[in-house]
């Protein structure tokens, strides 16, 4: 690979195109391809830009949600794929995107100590081979996609007879991915769906070719090592193989956000560290066998990396993590939202963005899937909720009804964010008639939810300039909270330098380290998680909680050796890691033990 970082996915419209934007650099990036919708948009847009073809594919089309996946992924596989052999056919020397290709490079990398090298050579036939050696040997990006595994909505005819588990929202999408030109991975996240899983085995695209290797592969984003093995051996005794870790800090993230049970980062990569070698020989195992019963062979152990992401600032985190816990690479979510480049925000989004101090980056409990989202507090959508809530309508309306699950008042699951079932609840919360505050809070917990399916995408449709006529143009945008200390929009060519340390965008910012900071927002997380459950703490919740104390405790201990014997912080790192200590003893003393 030519770089050692790549850009994860960003919600759902803000990376849609991305490799479009920066895979001729040789920048790997993620599209989610929950929303065919988007994309079907998406594929219209791009095709008419560089005089493609389009016909519209239907919605209600014969398995047109995979066939929209599938010709949208073709489309930007034939673009990068124009793109590539365009800048290579271009002259060194010329400050052309050939040139930019090698300059963008790591400086430890060969291809670009190389390109260097050459630039250096007189003129004449030696400088030419040298060229074309170079220009042999560059490799494009990855065009990668992401299913969330959870988001596998059941699908209805007209008259409501189940479409079959093959139609499911998510494996619909792995379909639409595996009929697709693109020879990349397909990155799954948000926990196992064994539905899912198990539907890969039915597509040779997994399985290794006669040389070995995979023209499809699997990439697993996980919070923990103990999932993260439990995952992969279900895929291997299917003869599976995986084919990356993205291992994503718990809460230090962007998007959905899945607390592990107190476990850290820090500890967390040094399990993978001391158990990689165990762990990819269990997976070849049972991988091989697999195979086998399938009249299968494969001569060595595939490659498997290891990477890290979530709330990564500065080169020198990013160099560490790599070096210490000997990590394949990382990625860089949340501040290539300010690269206009790169991703899709609006510009009243970006200005925002920039203006944006800590205060306004929060975790929340805005996402209908009921899990933790990163949320931020003057994006349009939020104020927008708040605005219907002031003229008593709150909700939004349900067009997508990608993440409709609840079926609390309806046969069929409708979205928590929507009017219809916000005011359903509201008028069972009224006849409850509870205590003020009780009912303040529950209705606070029914209002908070916004509606992502059409929030996640409205930034895309702004800056290309495609908003249909009354459609909801309010933007959701869900950054992680390191993007606080970003403070501009910034040129691709800056971020990529600023992570391999060429260049420093955060410059005197006050920022604690990634590992302090992800501390501090699991200790807030505890803290809130008590409080909420302290007036009716059942023996389960406590012990759960306890668990939590101690698993972070180990966490901190961890902490204090590596910053006394290998990672050395300035001395007020030490005092918040001690204080960090006391707050979480505190915590568990003088709250819970008062029950």
């Amino acid at each position: 690979m030519s770089h050692t970082f790549h850009i994860p996915v960003l919600g759902l419209g803000f990376s849609v195109d991305t490799p479009l934007k920066v895979a001729r650099y040789g920048i790997s990036s993620v599209m989610s391809v929950v929303d065919d919708v988007l994309i079907e948009r998406m594929r219209e847009y791009h095709a008419v830009q560089n005089n493609r073809p389009y016909t519209l594919i239907k919605k209600g089309d014969d398995d047109y949600r995979a066939k929209r996946i599938t010709a949208y992924l073709n489309l930007v596989d034939e673009l990068v794929n124009e793109q590539f052999e365009a800048l290579k056919q271009q002259q060194f020397g010329t400050g052309s995107d050939l040139d930019r290709y090698f300059q963008l490079l790591p400086e430890s990398s060969q291809l670009r100590q190389g390109y260097d090298l050459m630039m250096e050579y007189p003129e004449g036939e030696r400088k030419q081979l040298f060229q074309a050696i170079l220009k042999r040997n560059m490799v494009k990006g990855s065009a990668d996609v992401n299913i969330m595994a959870k988001v596998d909505k059941m699908n209805f005819t007209e008259d409501g007879q189940y479409t079959g588990d093959e139609n499911t929202d998510a494996l619909a999408a792995l379909r639409g991915f595996v009929n697709s030109t693109l020879c990349s991975a397909v990155t799954l996240s948000a926990g196992m769906n064994p539905r899912l899983y198990s539907y890969l085995e039915a597509f040779p695209c997994f399985f290794p070719d006669e040389r070995g290797e995979f023209q499809k592969k699997v990439i697993l984003k996980v919070s923990d090592f103990r999932s993260a093995f439990i995952q992969a051996k279900f895929l291997a005794k299917k003869g599976v193989w995986v084919s990356e870790f993205r291992i994503e800090s718990g809460l230090n993230c962007g998007g959905h956000a899945f607390a592990t049970e107190g476990f850290l980062l820090g500890p967390i990569l040094e399990e993978f560290k001391t158990r990689r070698t165990e762990m990819q020989e269990e997976l070849y195992r049972l991988f091989d066998a697999a195979l086998l019963q399938k009249g299968m062979l494969v001569n060595n152990m595939p490659t498997q990396r290891i990477t890290v992401q979530g709330g990564i600032g500065t080169a020198e985190e990013n160099e560490f993590l790599q070096r210490y816990y000997n990590l394949d690479g990382t990625g860089w979510g949340s501040p290539f939202l300010l690269v206009p480049e790169a991703t899709n925000v609006d510009d009243d989004t970006l200005a925002q963005l920039v203006m944006a101090n800590e205060d306004d980056y929060y975790l929340s409990n805005a996402s209908p899937l009921g899990i933790l989202f990163n949320n931020f507090k003057q994006s349009s959508i939020e104020q927008q909720r708040l605005m219907r809530i002031e003229f008593n309508r709150p909700g939004s309306p349900c067009t997508k009804k990608f993440l409709c699950s609840n079926t609390e008042f309806t046969e069929q699951p409708i979205c928590t964010a929507s009017r219809q079932y916000q005011n359903l609840k509201l008028k069972q919360i009224e006849e409850e008639q509870l205590a003020p505050e009780a009912h303040q809070k529950a209705v606070n917990a029914i209002t908070e939810k916004i509606c992502l399916c059409e929030g996640l995408c409205s930034s895309a449709y702004l800056k290309y300039n495609i908003s249909k006529p009354r459609e909801n143009t309010a933007v959701a945008i869900c950054p992680g909270p390191n993007l606080a200390y970003f403070k501009n929009a910034f040129s691709l060519d800056d971020m990529v330098a600023h992570i391999y340390g060429k260049i420093d965008l955060l410059k005197n910012a006050a920022r604690p380290h990634v590992f302090l900071k992800e501390m501090e927002l699991y200790v807030d997380y505890l803290q809130k998680d008590i409080q909420q459950n302290l007036a009716e703490l059942t023996a389960k919740k406590k012990l759960q909680l306890t668990k939590f104390k101690e698993q972070m405790l180990v966490g901190i201990s961890y902490y204090k050796t590596l910053f006394n014997e290998v990672l050395t912080l300035p001395t007020a790192a030490m005092e918040q890691l001690h204080a960090f200590e006391s707050r979480v003893d505190a915590l568990l003393m003088g709250e819970m033990q008062t029950v």
